[in-house]
């Protein structure tokens, strides 16, 4: 169970991605039903100014003991050379990671969990713009520039900027359920299920806004239990299939198809934790139709079955009148 988050603020840390780890992780949530967690922000030297990319530097008051028993820690972007990541830093990584912690990079973050030996042989990503350079310095590791972030074990790492966001509320979805992951994005007033596969930039700009797929995404989320292919959702859109399918991708960074299918687990999810209804009827709801294809896409999305996943995240009743 994820309870204590510590966070490691490298000389030259990026304020934004700082910001993402203390903004979804630091903040006590429990007033609205949502999580608390242990939270502490580190340096290599307690109370030594630490430098950030911005032009200001931040005291931190512990040092890096404080990731000696903690569920996550995470390292945001950094502005460190290559190869001068302190060796204590390095060592509270493989510690932590060796005793069963999470980590999580997010942005340039990922670099110092290569140095530390954590990107041996495992899938990763960092912001596409330094995905070359994380692939040239670390060859064992598989890096993929075009998606949000990647989970590879117990190991986390994201793309940048909004993305640790994403990478961030998906650990909190992975550990205390969609009803946590969903009251944090709530107070942050932002999406609260970005798919990892997801793009991380769209090749062409966005359209006038009375041209976008907004109000037909808004539908397609009420209506998750209708028929939400290709042919149908271009025929509402009024374009060609081809059209709709290059807008669809240019907009949400996902093909049609995996959209709605994320949104269904999502749903799903949702329905396992708050309801008491039969998997089948979740099914149904939800837009799979039947338990075997959800069992099949809860198995391909969250490596586990319906029911196990009701049985460690279903909400008592005082919680989801919380919430």
């Amino acid at each position: 169970m994820l309870r204590s988050v510590a966070v490691i603020a490298l000389p030259g840390t990026a304020a934004f991605e700082l910001g993402t780890a203390c903004e979804v992780f630091g903040i006590d949530r429990s007033d609205t039903g949502g999580p608390s967690f242990d939270f502490r922000v580190c340096g290599l030297v307690p109370g030594a100014a630490i430098p950030t990319k911005a032009g200001f530097s931040i005291v931190v008051e512990h040092g890096l003991e404080a990731t000696r028993d903690a569920d996550l820690v995470v390292v945001p972007a950094y502005g460190v050379p290559a190869g001068e990541v302190p060796v204590e830093a390095l060592d509270a990584l493989r510690d932590a990671h060796a005793r069963g912690a999470w980590i999580l990079s997010i942005c340039s973050g990922a670099f110092a969990l290569g140095e530390a030996g954590l990107l041996y042989g495992r899938r990763c990503t960092t912001h596409w713009l330094h995905a070359a350079e994380l692939a040239r310095r670390f060859p064992t590791a598989t890096v993929d520039p075009d998606v949000l972030f990647v989970e590879d074990g117990r190991v986390i790492t994201g793309a940048g900027t909004a993305a640790g966001i994403d990478a961030c509320l998906h650990l909190v979805r992975r550990e205390l359920g969609a009803a946590a992951a969903t009251n944090v994005a709530r107070r942050m007033v932002v999406p609260p299920q970005r798919d990892g596969g997801q793009a991380q930039y769209v090749e062409t700009p966005l359209p006038p806004a009375a041209e976008t797929l907004a109000p037909l995404l808004t539908w397609m989320l009420e209506h998750l239990d209708e028929d939400l292919g290709v042919p149908a959702l271009a025929s509402r859109a009024l374009m060609s299939e081809r059209t709709f399918a290059r807008r669809f991708r240019a907009e949400t960074g996902a093909t049609p198809a995996a959209w709605v299918a994320r949104q269904r687990v999502a749903r799903a999810q949702e329905l396992l934790e708050r309801t008491d209804a039969p998997v089948d009827e979740v099914a149904r709801r939800s837009g799979f139709g039947t338990a075997a294809l959800l069992r099949h896409h809860f198995a391909r999305t969250l490596g586990t079955t319906p029911l196990a996943y009701r049985r460690r995240f279903a909400c008592a009743p005082d919680e989801e009148r919380a919430s």
